[in-house]
């Protein structure tokens, strides 16, 4: 069997030149708007009166960063240490800064270069009636090149929109962080003040317990009719009452606090089980000024990074108006056999090819018109961004300062409810007063007190959703070396 050896070239230097001005015009202006951050136009001091503590110094950025240690709690530095580790949430938005860098390198491989290659081996055989009968063999192998010249600019702005998504999503792990811990730190609050609220309706509890043993002798004994150990025994009961939900909410907040953990509930009962003081603030509170906030807020910067990712797919849309221009090649082999392949046919192709969508209807633009529209929105949601956080941050500064005014004027109240019950019992047992002024006395003293206890734990609640209003929580990096 004798095999033809034939070479098939195509001259390159017919289409050497049009390469050339192909690729000097592949440093031209990319098409497109170009992004610019927008502008924030906010007041340079906040409206809210700063007092209570709160002053505009700069914001220390390592003491924002890690605020709850102001609290001096140890306790509190464990669970939240724990929750960064171990959160559900927080490993889903790691996942989700992953998968944009895996497609932002996507997006950049389309900026290289394609090599194939293939192969085949077919046989076939004719028929005794109408041929030779014989069985013959055809083995071809290729290698094929492509390479999509970047002229107008759509796959950087493709790189572009890639890059910025890759941003936002990073900027979405650090706002999950924020939520986190503060969500860590209120529910830890809230088992602390749980506790707190507990042992004060327990020890009402156990004083009116006496008080009604006291009015039941005096009854027994016809010293007193039944009305005053009626009253004093639905005075008990209802504080009975109470109790069932402190426990309930007591038993919700720890079993939030293991969820937030990444743990099943009721794995950290027996660690928060023994009863310690509410977290104390600070006294001193930096908040420094509305701009700085809103540089350092990650929802923020999350929504700017979006806008500027919907400003490159503009670009991405608008470059489907133009042409492409593409520069491919390939080398092939045929050969009967295996054993000889240099015994087959070469061949060699290569040269530019243009391409151009003239007429889809008018699709592309209405494309474009799509991603423009988008674009409105995520620039609208931007300016939201910074409203919310604005009220975010003035919400928090007034429940901050007020509520510690609230709680000196409950700490006031209830030490007069103490000194009046105490009056009143003495009254009573001399027989100069009703029992009843015993019983609202009674009353009055535990709702002060129960008040107080959430009082307190309100001003270092406020505390902790002031410091995540101020975006603390996390380590701010620029936006351009978030790599």
């Amino acid at each position: 069997m004798i095999f033809q050896h034939k070479t098939t070239f195509i001259r390159p230097m017919s289409w050497l030149p049009l390469v050339l001005v192909i690729l000097i015009l592949t440093g031209c202006a990319t098409v497109g708007p170009d992004y610019f951050p927008p502008k924030m136009s906010v007041s340079p001091t906040w409206y809210t009166q700063l007092k209570g503590g709160l002053t505009a110094e700069e914001m220390d950025p390592k003491t924002l960063a890690t605020w709850w240690s102001t609290l001096n709690d140890p306790q509190l530095s464990g669970l939240i240490d724990r929750a960064v580790f171990g959160n559900l949430d927080l490993k889903k938005a790691r996942a989700r800064v992953r998968e944009a860098r895996a497609r932002r390198g996507g997006a950049k491989a389309d900026l290289f270069p394609t090599l194939g290659a293939t192969g085949s081996a077919t046989w076939s055989r004719n028929s005794k009636d109408t041929g030779t009968g014989k069985t013959s063999d055809l083995y071809t192998a290729s290698f094929d090149a492509g390479w999509e010249l970047d002229i107008f600019g759509g796959v950087r702005r493709s790189v572009e929109a890639a890059e910025a998504d890759l941003q936002a999503s990073q900027e979405d792990l650090h706002d999950v962080l924020v939520s986190l811990l503060a969500e860590v730190a209120l529910n830890y609050i809230e088992v602390r003040t749980f506790q707190a609220r507990l042992t004060v309706a327990e020890a009402n509890l156990e004083a009116q317990r006496e008080t009604y043993q006291l009015t039941l002798w005096r009854y027994q004994a016809g010293l007193s009719d039944e009305l005053s150990v009626q009253q004093a025994r639905y005075n008990l009961e209802n504080t009975r009452s109470q109790i069932p939900n402190l426990r309930t909410g007591l038993e919700e907040a720890m079993n939030r606090i293991a969820v937030l953990l990444g743990e099943q509930p009721g794995k950290i009962h027996e660690e928060l089980k023994k009863q310690v003081p509410i977290p104390v603030p600070s006294l001193k509170v930096a908040v420094g000024v509305p701009e700085e906030v809103l540089r350092r807020r990650p929802d923020v910067r999350r929504a700017e990074r979006q806008l500027a990712a919907q400003t490159a797919r503009i670009g991405v849309a608008t470059a489907d108006l133009y042409p492409k221009f593409t520069l491919s090649g390939s080398i092939g082999l045929e050969a009967l056999s295996l054993s000889n392949p240099s015994s087959g046919t070469w061949s060699l192709s290569g040269g530019p090819r243009i391409s151009w969508a003239i007429f889809k209807a008018g699709a592309i633009c209405q494309n474009i018109e799509v991603q423009s529209a988008l674009q409105e929105q995520y620039l609208i949601a931007y300016e939201s961004a910074i409203l919310s956080a604005l009220e975010e941050v003035e919400n928090g500064l007034v429940a901050y300062a007020e509520e510690q005014q609230r709680k000196e004027s409950l700490s006031e109240a209830t030490h007069a409810a103490q000194r009046a019950l105490e009056l009143a019992q003495h009254k009573f047992q001399a027989g100069l007063t009703d029992f009843s002024n015993v019983l609202d006395a009674q009353r009055s003293l535990l709702s002060l007190q129960d008040q107080l206890a959430q009082s307190e734990g309100a001003i270092t609640s406020n505390l902790v959703r002031l410091y995540k209003a101020l975006g603390g929580g996390w380590t701010p990096m620029p936006i351009e070396g978030n790599k």
